[in-house]
């Protein structure tokens, strides 16, 4: 799924004009994208956590040469799916008082 897969179904589910769902598409993007530079964690109920981690530089190894050659610390995004989801994905019943997915991906 892209973001104009995205934005298409905005569009036709919620009514909007095509500028409108790619705005707001957009602007939800923004923030998320925002939120997690600043450090923070995206928590979207019923489908997952974004977490950025820090990880420390350490020894590698270069495979072809077999040197050695130190990796910088850097920051990875980690997703971590809710129950909600994983449950889907293994079709299996959702835990009483969560919302589910349907097949189209719309919320029931």
């Amino acid at each position: 799924m892209t973001k104009a897969d995205i934005v298409e179904q905005i569009y036709e589910q919620v009514g909007f004009s095509k500028k409108e769902s790619a705005e707001l598409v957009e602007k939800v993007f923004d923030a998320i994208k925002t939120t997690l530079a600043e450090g923070e964690k995206v928590k979207i109920s019923g489908f997952g956590n974004f977490v950025v981690r820090g990880k420390n530089s350490r020894k590698g190894r270069n495979p072809q040469t077999g040197q050695e050659i130190l990796l910088e610390a850097r920051k990875v995004l980690t997703f971590k799916p809710s129950l909600v989801l994983k449950n889907l994905l293994n079709d299996e019943e959702t835990p009483t008082g969560g919302s589910s997915l349907d097949g189209a991906g719309r919320i029931e």
